[in-house]
């Protein structure tokens, strides 16, 4: 049987935690920055996990991460 291939799209978007969930970054960050509040724009800075209900098709997506 063949390998089966990452999703390249999901390899850039997601890491593996020490625990074995995944991380993430967070959106909203990229454009029209000025009407947005210096506390908001540092606190999507941070990553977040991804959440449980998620968490299926993240590993399917990364079978080898």
């Amino acid at each position: 049987m063949s390998k089966m291939k990452t999703n390249r799209g999901a390899a850039k978007r997601f890491s593996r935690t020490g625990k074995g969930g995944y991380k993430r970054a967070q959106s909203h960050l990229n454009h029209i920055l000025t009407k947005k509040k210096s506390k908001r724009k540092r606190q999507l800075g941070l990553t977040q996990q991804v959440a449980d209900s998620d968490v299926k098709s993240v590993r399917r997506m990364l079978p080898y991460s």
